[in-house]
């Protein structure tokens, strides 16, 4: 295993006990109660873990399921529902290559996130929303098409709304306005400005940072951090991806959050302690558990 590929060292334990509020397990190397017990050694005692399809949707239900400090979010991520309609031939993401299924398909898999948002232990609808990095202006209909579904499923069931916005800042705001958002909606790993925040913060969205916002160049998520009302911030990892600095490029995981919350901390002027103590009031409140 080159230097690259090794997991980062267990930072310092917290001394308050958070929650990561969105990561993949399935993404992951090791087994599920490896990871958590990582995870609960420096003091991150619960974990959401987030569908991004249907089989990965199925099995973030059963994983919380069967362990009491894992909650799940289903959900089609918003390039599922284009792969879904459209085709992809090409296969970028891990399901390999696939045929169109047209309209029908996207109804028939949104009916069964439905039918798993209904589970006791599902807390979230998510992750879902808009994508304009990876989905020209062809699958832009069958992501808004998703993510108004996703919404209502979300408001019908009670669930908290978890939300990705990938350079679509202004279109992820205006559905959420037309749709009306559910009560508790999550910005998972907040993407936006400080001037975004505000518009968050005064709609009473969440907003969760990412390892991203420690990044020499992320010095907008940090300006937006500063804003948030504190009430309204969370941490997260969405490990496997985005390795808090100094271990950018390594494999992200739970464990790794109190690097994150460190930084925010530092963001915010406040004590690690502070910090904590806030992001896991917020983070049980945001997924109402």
């Amino acid at each position: 295993m080159s230097a690259k590929d090794a997991p980062p060292p267990l930072p310092e334990p917290l001394l308050v006990e958070v929650a990561d509020s969105h990561t993949h397990l399935d993404m992951q190397s090791g087994t599920v109660e490896e990871a958590l017990t990582k995870a609960a050694a420096v003091g991150v005692t619960t974990v959401v873990q987030v569908g991004c399809d249907v089989k990965g949707s199925r099995w973030a239900a059963e994983t919380a399921a069967a362990h009491a400090n894992v909650h799940a979010a289903v959900a089609l991520h918003p390039n599922e529902a284009p792969r879904i309609v459209l085709g992809d031939p090409e296969g970028w993401s891990r399901q390999g290559a696939r045929d169109a299924g047209g309209d029908a398909a996207l109804d028939d898999a949104l009916a069964e996130i439905d039918r798993l948002a209904a589970l006791p232990h599902v807390l979230g609808v998510g992750e879902t929303g808009l994508d304009f990095f990876r989905t020209g202006p062809e699958g832009m209909a069958a992501q808004e098409r998703s993510f108004r579904a996703h919404i209502e499923i979300a408001k019908r069931r009670g669930k908290t709304l978890v939300i990705h916005d990938r350079e679509a800042h202004a279109d992820v705001l205006r559905v959420l306005d037309e749709e009306g958002a559910p009560d508790r909606t999550v910005f998972h790993c907040y993407s936006g400005d400080a001037a975004m925040a505000e518009i968050c913060a005064a709609k009473g969205y969440y907003m969760s940072f990412a390892g991203n916002m420690t990044f020499k160049n992320a010095q907008p998520l940090r300006d937006a951090l500063a804003v948030a009302p504190l009430d309204r911030v969370l941490v997260e990892t969405d490990a496997p991806f985005l390795t808090p600095a100094p271990f950018r490029g390594r494999p992200n995981a739970p464990y790794l959050i109190p690097v994150t919350v460190r930084a925010m901390a530092a963001v915010r002027g406040i004590d690690e302690n502070a910090m904590a103590e806030a992001l896991a009031v917020n983070t049980a409140r945001a997924f109402d558990y």
